[in-house]
């Protein structure tokens, strides 16, 4: 059975997020080792998972990257849950985007005529579950490379709080937000942990690594 392996960036005072969404805090220290501690991973997992809001950000951005994690996240299976078990195209969501002034870093693809490039059409149509539990069940049952979970901090919350998670991997920042959210605000009790590595990157940033006690 491959385990769910849930990887989160995270201040050091625990917010994985600003109370707005604010991730931009993260970027000052990732340098080459916490990149590469993040593409090891990255390359090193089967499907990659996430809910609903993640995807429509994931799949306006990465097609058109030139980013280092952009191989990855586009070549790499996904899977998407949705509590409506559905999701709208990215192709019709990014012309909504556009209507409103609001294009995203995608904003060719809202183009109906043009055809889908590969790394679109990876992310045009994955498979949707409105199933956590038993969808997480089934993938863990397949053969083949862990399967990694994406946040927003609701999906990551739901995870933990249904003891999905195998494995947590917490790339801890130098940095103090003091407000934010939290992806273990809904836990239903005290979980140990066994820390399993801790490696401290020339930034600041320290990669911890744990399963359940």
């Amino acid at each position: 059975m491959r385990p769910l392996i849930l990887k989160m960036s995270m201040s050091a005072d625990g917010f994985v997020c600003g109370p707005n969404n604010e991730v931009e805090w993260v970027f000052s220290s990732m340098d080459e080792g916490a990149n590469g501690w993040t593409m090891d991973l990255l390359w090193n997992v089967g499907v990659h998972i996430m809910g609903s809001r993640t995807y429509y950000d994931m799949a306006s951005y990465w097609p058109y990257s030139a980013e280092i994690y952009a191989p990855p996240m586009n070549e790499i299976p996904k899977v998407i849950f949705s509590r409506k078990g559905l999701i709208e195209p990215p192709r019709a969501r990014l012309a909504v985007q556009q209507s409103d002034g609001q294009a995203s870093p995608g904003e060719a693809v809202a183009d109906p005529e043009r055809p889908l490039s590969r790394f679109e059409a990876e992310w045009a149509e994955p498979p949707v579950s409105d199933d956590l539990a038993g969808e997480i069940a089934r993938l863990k049952a397949e053969d083949g490379k862990p399967i990694l979970a994406h946040g927003g901090a609701g999906f990551a919350r739901s995870l933990i709080a249904e003891g999905l998670v195998d494995e947590l991997r917490l790339l801890v920042h130098p940095v103090l937000l003091g407000t934010g959210k939290s992806i273990f605000t809904d836990l239903p009790k005290p979980t140990d942990l066994k820390l399993i590595s801790a490696t401290v990157f020339g930034s600041g940033a320290i990669a911890q690594v744990y399963r359940p006690g």
